[in-house]
């Protein structure tokens, strides 16, 4: 695997969009072999599938300052082929206005 990660960030507490609560990552083609992203814990991969979309926490849904330890995810490599991808997290509040006004 290249890393392993987790979307769970603990000084986002501090910043005014909160926590990274929810993570989507959306597959943008087929991968020849290889590439999928492999959940540790809970010993699933995900195997890349052009259009498929993954949707994760980040934190627990009782106390969103706990971290959800199953979600520990890494890329797996591409064998054949290439991977294109692109991913979105959902914070606890808005981070639009706070940046916009020179707040981070």
């Amino acid at each position: 695997s290249w890393f392993l990660s987790h979307d769970y960030i603990p000084f986002h507490h501090e910043r005014a969009q909160g926590m990274r609560i929810l993570t989507v990552f959306l597959y943008l083609n087929d991968v020849e072999e290889g590439g999928g992203t492999r959940f540790t814990d809970l010993d699933i991969t995900v195997e890349p599938r052009r259009g498929r979309a993954l949707l994760w926490p980040s934190v627990l849904d009782s106390d969103s300052s706990l971290r959800d330890h199953r979600t520990h995810h890494e890329a797996m490599p591409v064998i054949r082929g290439v991977k294109y991808g692109a991913n979105g997290w959902y914070h606890e509040r808005d981070f639009k206005t706070p940046y916009a006004s020179g707040c981070s």
